[in-house]
């Protein structure tokens, strides 16, 4: 029999100095940093940090933020999770499953954020290019009642000094879960910043 983890404990898949190395929960973060705040999650700004808003298009609804940052890309998405134990392990799951349902391959490694997934994606050809495959990195970590999810692309799949930089940037994000309840696997609402100049 294992102990009951308490709220406050890593989970199982996260890395044991998340609270002081990132990613944060709004409890950890530094109150004085400059922060974009986007609801669900803030972002530390950056000089050559380009964020994107994706916006699902029945809803209007916020339901991913892109970074492009040193030649590569990151996705991030909030999702609320239980007290008890973290999503990631469940999520790599489903992850794997989806890339080969397309015809993709998938392995599963140990990464500077604990495991991770290394993907070969088949691409759809568009109407003035070629279909082929791409790298990404589908990286998790859980927190205290909450799982931030990273797909990377670019330069950070393969290249040791391009994914140190979009790891840290990984790592800055403070997560937002707030107070009311939440099913587990929701997304953490995001929403437009107030900072001028962010598209």
């Amino acid at each position: 029999m294992t102990d009951p983890t308490p709220d406050d404990a890593p989970q199982s898949n996260t890395p044991e100095d998340r609270s002081t190395a990132g990613p944060f929960d709004e409890s950890e973060a530094n109150p004085v940093r400059p922060y974009i705040d986007l609801g669900g999650i803030k972002i530390l700004p950056r000089e050559g940090l380009n964020l994107r808003l994706e916006v699902e298009e029945q809803t209007k609804r916020i339901v991913a933020v892109g970074l492009d940052y040193a030649g590569s890309t990151l996705q991030v998405q909030p999702f609320a999770a239980p007290r008890s134990n973290g999503l990631w392990e469940e999520t790599r799951e489903q992850i794997r499953q989806q890339i080969r349902q397309q015809g993709g391959r998938v392995e599963e490694r140990e990464g500077p954020l604990g495991p991770e997934l290394l993907a070969e994606v088949p691409v759809v050809a568009g109407p003035d290019s070629t279909a082929g495959k791409r790298l990404a990195r589908f990286i998790g970590i859980d927190g205290p009642r909450w799982f931030l999810r990273g797909v990377i692309g670019g330069a950070a799949t393969s290249d040791v000094e391009a994914a140190a930089k979009i790891e840290d940037l990984f790592r800055s994000i403070v997560v937002v879960r707030g107070g009311s309840p939440m099913p587990p696997r929701d997304l953490i609402p995001l929403r437009m910043p107030a900072t001028p100049g962010v598209a």
